[in-house]
């Protein structure tokens, strides 16, 4: 048991971040349902860097800071939560309401117009949103709100149908523990709660239930897309409360 939930510790590190893994030999399908419940702690561990490299930074000017601590955030993650908000952008807009013509389009690798535009605008929200972190000499923040993006994949992944039938994703919700899933998530939100504020948390909440909402109503329930816009739209709307 131990020896799984190490490997599946690995498997989220690997999966979640460009951090160099050594983790040889082959994975499991309980092993990737059971690296799921390591989301968050894998969100810590990134909240973590990026505020102790934004404690090497003060000296520079404040939108310099932020450009840079962005940058930590995109490259650690390789754009992979980014990747999944440009599929559904592209999706909502160009499957005209059809579940089908939206699900092609998702799995197609190319970036539209729309997926573009949705992509810049978040980076100058979240940009603008960090220089607010830095001027209120906030950015120890930026732990719990890393942390309650990757809580929100256990939250959509526990309450939402995964509608493919095959793939990684299918994998990981089948064999993924639901009793400790919704445990964690409880205790995220509790968590989150108290170190940020019920703006924020309300922000939070209200984002994953439209994602939820308009995923059912588009697409019949979630997919790996869905999961990897939830984490962005999620970040975006903690930063927009804890800066109102």
């Amino acid at each position: 048991m131990l020896n799984d939930l190490v490997r599946a510790f690995l498997i989220a590190l690997q999966f979640l971040t460009l951090i160099p893994v050594s983790n040889n030999g082959i994975i499991s399908d309980k092993q990737w349902g059971y690296s799921a419940l390591f989301y968050p702690l894998i969100g810590l561990l990134i909240g973590v860097s990026l505020y102790l490299f934004s404690s090497i930074l003060i000296n520079l000017n404040i939108q310099t800071q932020a450009s840079l601590i962005l940058l930590l955030w995109i490259a650690l993650t390789g754009g992979l939560h980014l990747d999944g908000l440009a599929d559904c952008a592209d999706a909502w807009v160009g499957g005209f309401g059809d579940k089908q013509r939206s699900l092609a389009i998702m799995k197609d690798p190319a970036a539209g117009p729309i997926a573009v535009v949705v992509l810049v605008l978040l980076i100058l929200l979240k940009w603008s949103l960090i220089i607010s972190l830095i001027e209120n000499q906030q950015t120890i923040v930026l732990i719990p709100i890393v942390l309650l993006g990757r809580l929100s994949l256990l939250i959509i992944m526990s309450t939402s149908h995964y509608i493919r039938e095959a793939g990684l994703g299918k994998i990981i919700i089948t064999h993924l523990p639901l009793f400790a899933a919704k445990g964690l998530s409880l205790l995220g939100l509790a968590l989150g709660l108290y170190y940020l504020n019920w703006i924020a948390m309300s922000f939070m909440l209200s984002m994953l239930f439209i994602i939820r909402y308009q995923a059912n109503k588009r697409l019949g329930g979630v997919t790996g897309d869905v999961y990897g816009a939830t984490v962005e739209l999620v970040e975006a709307s903690l930063l927009l409360g804890i800066a109102l």
